[in-house]
């Protein structure tokens, strides 16, 4: 195996075997190798200043011995030959029985390869200082109100090989880009924040003056214009949820409970409802791991099965869920690709990559024309999700009243209360305008890159939660 100093390459075929060999020297159904190499950067701006400024090299790696629905596992912070046979030999303890067959390495072929324009590590640091001092200087240059601007910059760049005693044998190159804006704004006592993210799995290439400019004008703008907000209505209304950040309700709502373990041990509302209908003809839902360019997009997931586009929702049927190996392998589903980690020191679950409602026919326009009275969401802040039942609460970011098909005032502490399935049910409309917005998810400790997104849509009626008296 190469030395790091000299450039990492991976774990050679016969070293692939050796620790999947010593795995299942006592018995086992499956044992998986993963190793992992990540480089990243990251920079923060505060005040006006470079706050932090903090690069990595991480590398390690992972076996992992399964029999049934259990998995014994272990890692190490190195990819040396002699740390991942030690491992995979003290692993192989768990176990008391005859040695279990392992197929010879093949390789995978990979989804849609990710590649970088420009290489992130190629790219001067002051330049991406630079980057964030524009986002600053920009900020404050709108208004005397802005109070406080934080801009962060990441990038990373995470190569993984992945190795199973199927014969499975696949590598992954990952390149990812960010830029996070957040402007506090404040007037008379009252405090308001916009918040923007522009990334990408991809290279610098995505950083230009007129792009980082616009980012934080569209954050500031937000916070500006919420300090003219009112409090929120309360009561049943229609919602419609505009395109972009809206599809974090259909992340959290929906989505969590569409990936095989919540499916497996029965608490997801969704379980048993494959090939039923569960919204409208006109709403399709997609889990996409292969579109170039978007957050959680890749080449394969991380126990090597190539991501792909998966239908979810096709005219308003459910006609999937999202798997990993082992969960989908007890299901007896097929592999989507959703099979994530955190990274090497972390088992994999079914995770979402990328997903969101396909586009309709009408205009945003169109739709707000013809609607009388609504709230009109157009980014949601955090909120909680029960599985089981679908249950949720979501927090509006940046809300405004629909009246008379026109949007109108700007208003604020709005949140919005209901049941995934009952949202499903009750989107009657679905704009043009397709926006997939960058994220991070949460499950099981983990955290893993996410895009989530939808067209501008509209809920027949929904509970919204506000602090207006009147």
């Amino acid at each position: 195996m190469t030395s790091p100093e000299a450039g990492f390459s991976g774990p050679s075929p016969g070293l692939q075997a050796a620790v999947l060999e010593s795995a299942l020297a006592r018995g086992g159904d499956r044992a998986e190798l993963f190793v992992e190499e990540r480089r990243s950067l990251w920079l923060r701006l505060e005040d006006g200043k470079i706050e932090s400024a903090v690069s990595g090299l991480d590398q390690g790696g992972s076996v992992g011995v399964s029999r049934g629905l259990s998995t014994v596992f272990g890692y190490v912070d190195a990819v040396e030959e002699r740390a991942l046979l030690d491992l995979a030999i003290e692993l192989s303890r768990s176990h008391s029985g005859r040695p279990a067959v392992v197929a010879l390495p093949a390789s995978v072929s990979l989804g849609t390869p990710q590649s970088a324009g420009l290489e992130p590590a190629a790219v001067a640091a002051s330049i991406k200082s630079a980057l964030l001092h524009l986002v600053d200087e920009t900020a404050r240059g709108l208004s005397a109100e802005v109070r406080q601007v934080v801009a962060v910059y990441g990038e990373s760049r995470q190569r993984v090989w992945i190795a199973g005693s199927d014969g499975v044998s696949a590598a992954d190159d990952r390149t990812r880009v960010m830029l996070a804006v957040t402007v506090m704004a404040e007037r008379d006592g009252l405090i308001q924040t916009g918040r923007e993210t522009l990334a990408q799995m991809g290279g610098f290439e995505l950083f230009d003056d007129h792009a980082v400019a616009e980012l934080a004008v569209t954050a500031t703008q937000k916070a500006l214009t919420m300090l003219d907000s009112r409090p929120a209505p309360a009561g049943r209304m229609p919602v419609i949820l505009a395109n972009g950040f809206g599809g974090v309700l259909f992340h959290e709502a929906c989505g969590h409970g569409l990936e095989a373990d919540y499916i497996l041990k029965k608490s997801s509302v969704w379980e048993g409802l494959k090939g039923r209908r569960v919204a409208g003809e006109h709403v399709f839902a997609f889990d996409d791991g292969v579109t170039p360019g978007l957050w959680g997009s890749g080449g394969c997931d991380d126990e090597g099965v190539p991501c792909q586009r998966t239908v979810v929702i096709e005219a308003g049927v459910l006609t999937g869920y999202l798997t990993d190996r082992l969960r989908g392998g007890h299901l007896g589903l097929p592999l989507t690709g959703n099979g994530r980690r955190q990274d090497y020191r972390h088992l994999p679950y079914p995770r979402m990559t990328n997903t969101y409602f396909g586009p309709g026919r009408p205009t945003r326009d169109e739709i707000i024309a013809d609607t009388p009275r609504a709230l009109y969401a157009k980014s949601l802040s955090g909120g909680e999700v029960n599985p089981a039942t679908g249950d949720f609460v979501f927090g509006v970011a940046e809300g405004y009243l629909v009246e008379g098909g026109r949007v109108t005032m700007p208003v604020r502490g709005a949140t919005l209360i209901g049941n995934g399935p009952s949202v499903l049910q009750g989107i009657d409309a679905i704009a043009d305008d397709l926006e997939i917005k960058p994220g991070t998810c949460g499950k099981e400790g983990q955290a893993v890159p996410v895009g989530s997104g939808q067209p501008t849509l509209r809920i027949r009626e929904l509970t919204v939660g506000g602090t207006s008296l009147s």
